[in-house]
């Protein structure tokens, strides 16, 4: 007897089903590479923002450092301004300069207080420590108590005396 050959159709339904099964373990394989570099991609975007919110914060931080530099700047120009602008120009105009110059460090300590507490919306909590509160307000008070008392010492403090290398030809 001979053996039955199968028929044309069942060898083309056999074909297609394997090629189905290849092209399903191909579509899984490439859904679990697809699964794994979306992990990954979510993993680095995770990474981005936490090392962008720890860069706000130093930012941040060189903003309070520059106000203070500022002021202390304003504060020391204030001072100076009296010994050097003594006899070079009227009093009451001396006595205005240093009065806006030491105005201005003591704006700049507070600014410097304000920018830092309120750095604006954070959209990610950073991992690094910021400057407690507290500490940028003593020690911005301080220098503000500072500046006044400077500007106290040159409105109410002893007159300027001309000397000899002061004197004014």
């Amino acid at each position: 007897m001979a053996t039955a050959q199968p028929k044309p159709a069942e060898q083309a339904v056999k074909k297609t089903a394997r090629a189905v099964e290849q092209q399903s373990r191909k579509v899984a394989d490439q859904a679990a590479e697809t699964k794994q570099a979306a992990t990954r991609i979510e993993t680095s975007a995770d990474r981005t923002t936490q090392l962008a919110a720890d860069r706000n914060v130093l930012a941040a931080e060189r903003t309070y450092a520059a106000w203070v530099r500022t002021g202390l700047f304003a504060l020391a120009s204030g001072i100076g301004a009296r010994a050097l602008l003594h006899g070079v120009l009227p009093e009451w105009l001396v006595l205005a300069d240093c009065t806006m110059l030491i105005a201005f460090s003591i704006f700049c300590f507070g600014a410097a207080i304000w920018r830092h507490l309120d750095p604006g919306p954070l959209v990610h909590a950073p991992k690094l420590g910021r400057i407690p509160g507290p500490v940028l307000i003593a020690v911005n008070g301080f220098l503000a108590l500072v500046s006044f008392a400077a500007m106290v010492g040159i409105w109410f403090g002893p007159p300027m005396v001309a000397t000899a290398h002061m004197a004014v030809p």
